[in-house]
């Protein structure tokens, strides 16, 4: 009978790895604790827990197995060989286990923990690091996880866990995601220093319908901005480069290649005029957003306010 009821209770070579995960792991401290000690009355009092929940667990984990693990000799067992290489990986398996839960808590810790922001290449120069100063002034030990990318692609990171903020533009629009407009951003329309434009200071859009345009790669928000004002000043852009970043556009200007659309630059780049864009009025909404729902850390949360209480006063 007692044969029986251990053959029941074994997993077989097919089992799913997963359902072996589930039946296992709530018994490998328990087992890790009675090796240690080759004594189920001292490891239950060193684990405080019931000696007959220990015991009881033991020979689960031995049918869940079908491996003796232990040779018993009253309360005092010692390991079998099975045991012993199975004791190997249990500690290594446990010991990660206390190292995530160690990183987990360090990262949600209010005074050092550590904050996951998204922010767009064009705010990584000033803005970001500026934002980053003011805030540490009062949280001088929070980290950062800092991902400079494009809008698009920090809304797929957001959604996946990977950030717990980001500042981006547009201002992103979807049920799952909640977004804060934060503050505007004018943008310019970028011509060589030799160009029939340049020595204007302001310019309608419609007046560059028959320049050849640099833009960012679609996908970024900057992007989608270029093609929605050109369409409302009447002309669809005839793009000449695409570029991953707001620098390489305007050295490709200043290369004489094509004019565009930006934002100011941190520092005067030679080469190129930046003229005030009349009509349409030519702006950017920077935004916060963050997932709907998802439970903030107190570093997180203390950084998510500090950006709304920056709101009109972000760009520097």
């Amino acid at each position: 009978m007692e044969h029986q009821q251990r053959s029941q209770g074994r997993l077989s070579p097919s089992s799913d790895t997963d359902d072996m995960v589930m039946l296992l792991a709530p018994r490998l401290a328990y087992f890790a604790g009675v090796a240690r000690t080759e004594h189920v009355t001292r490891a239950a009092q060193e684990m405080d827990v019931p000696q007959s929940t220990l015991s009881r667990a033991m020979v689960r984990l031995e049918q869940d197995l079908g491996v003796d693990l232990f040779a018993r000799i009253g309360r005092t067992v010692s390991l079998t060989p099975a045991g012993r290489a199975f004791l190997g990986s249990v500690e290594r398996a446990l010991g990660e286990i206390r190292r995530a839960a160690d990183e987990v808590r360090a990262d949600a810790d209010p005074a050092t923990g550590k904050v996951a922001f998204g922010f767009l290449h064009t705010m990584g120069s000033e803005t970001v690091p500026g934002l980053i100063r003011a805030f540490r002034a009062d949280h001088p030990r929070v980290r950062f996880s800092l991902v400079q990318t494009y809008g698009e692609a920090m809304i797929e990171r957001l959604r996946a866990g990977e950030l717990d903020l980001c500042l981006t533009s547009p201002v992103p629009d979807a049920p799952d995601l909640v977004a804060r407009r934060l503050d505007e951003q004018k943008l310019r329309l970028v011509v060589p220093a030799d160009h029939p434009l340049a020595a204007r200071r302001r310019v309608r859009l419609a007046e560059a319908a028959e320049e050849s345009f640099v833009t960012l790669e679609p996908g970024y928000g900057l992007r989608r901005i270029t093609d929605d004002l050109c369409q409302e000043a009447g002309f669809k852009p005839r793009i000449a480069f695409e570029g991953e970043e707001a620098e390489t556009l305007r050295g490709l200007v200043a290369a004489g290649l094509g004019v565009a659309l930006l934002p100011p630059p941190a520092f005067p780049r030679p080469g190129v005029v930046e003229l005030t864009v009349t009509a349409p009025r030519a702006a950017r909404e920077i935004g916060v957003a963050w997932l709907d729902g998802h439970p903030d850390t107190p570093p997180v949360a203390a950084f998510k306010q500090f950006l709304l209480s920056r709101r009109g006063n972000l760009l520097p």
